[in-house]
């Protein structure tokens, strides 16, 4: 099944050490590549994360925020870093002296001073194996969800699969009455030009012509081009570089067919594909 690159998925878990929330985000990129964001305390997760990312996910722009959030419980009791106020007050004592007195600071005034409080980090014992649990958990609904979008962009491609190659046999059964248009033409030039027609000037002339407008290579790449991408979305596996090529492949036939066109109603078709091409292009951007 083919999957879009394009998705989002948020799951949480709360437990007796806190709650976790690890948000993941997809857009289309031509390689994976994972942006990772994780709380200071928590840093060391991040190889494995990564490692975890780079096993079920191909291609794509990741961007994976995990927050974390301890209860109180579960973070250890404030501790004064003794020496340290001693020596505020000590210095404080001194400043005072120097300047002939002074008010001695309250304790919240202390506490406020940056180092007098040192927080203790929660034990992450447990929060470690169930951040990384909960992060499969969020693969999981993020490829379920890409898979989703994955299938309606299948649907949206083979719909315009087929509408290229009723589009190609249009031009196809179209192609006797240019060729036979183009003779009569031709004739009627002639036969102003020379008052009297020579019938082998004129063969000439139209096998010279017909070469050029001959299209029957184009339309029959065209059709194997839209045939192969069928084929292609049926494929178990990521198929979004394939695709894009045959999108460059069917919009060079397209091309070729367009300039060979000698006719209105060819021209207009000719539109239709590339329109068709075009859609397709952008759909084909989003897949892995």
């Amino acid at each position: 099944m083919i999957k879009s690159m394009t998705a989002f998925a948020r799951e949480s878990r709360r437990g007796d050490f806190g709650a976790l929330i690890w948000e993941l985000r997809t857009v289309n990129h031509r390689y994976l590549e994972p942006h990772i964001r994780l709380p200071e305390e928590l840093r060391g997760l991040e190889a494995a994360a990564r490692a975890r990312l780079a096993a079920r996910l191909q291609r794509g722009k990741l961007d994976c925020v995990l927050r974390f959030t301890p209860t109180a419980a579960a973070c250890k009791p404030l501790q004064i870093n003794r020496p340290f106020v001693e020596q505020l007050l000590a210095a404080g004592q001194e400043v005072g002296q120097m300047i002939g007195g002074g008010l001695e600071p309250s304790p919240f005034e202390l506490l406020r001073w940056p180092g007098v409080l040192q927080e203790q980090e929660p034990d992450l014992d447990r929060v470690t194996p169930a951040a990384l649990e909960l992060l499969e958990v969020a693969i999981d609904t993020l490829l379920a969800t890409r898979e989703r979008e994955g299938a309606r962009l299948e649907g949206l491609l083979r719909e315009r699969c087929e509408r290229l190659a009723a589009s190609v046999e249009r031009v196809r059964a179209r192609m006797p009455a240019v060729i036979e248009g183009v003779r009569r033409r031709l004739a009627e030039r002639l036969a102003e030009l020379q008052g009297e027609l020579d019938p082998g000037r004129l063969e000439q002339e139209i096998a010279l012509l017909a070469a050029k407008l001959d299209v029957d290579e184009e339309m029959d790449r065209l059709e194997a081009h839209a045939a192969e991408v069928q084929d292609v979305l049926s494929r178990d596996e990521p198929v979004g570089r394939r695709l894009d090529f045959l999108m460059q492949e069917l919009n060079r036939e397209a091309n070729t067919l367009g300039s060979k066109s000698a006719d209105v109603n060819v021209t207009r078709e000719v539109v239709e594909m590339k329109v068709l091409i075009e859609q397709m292009r952008e759909q084909v951007q989003n897949l892995e």
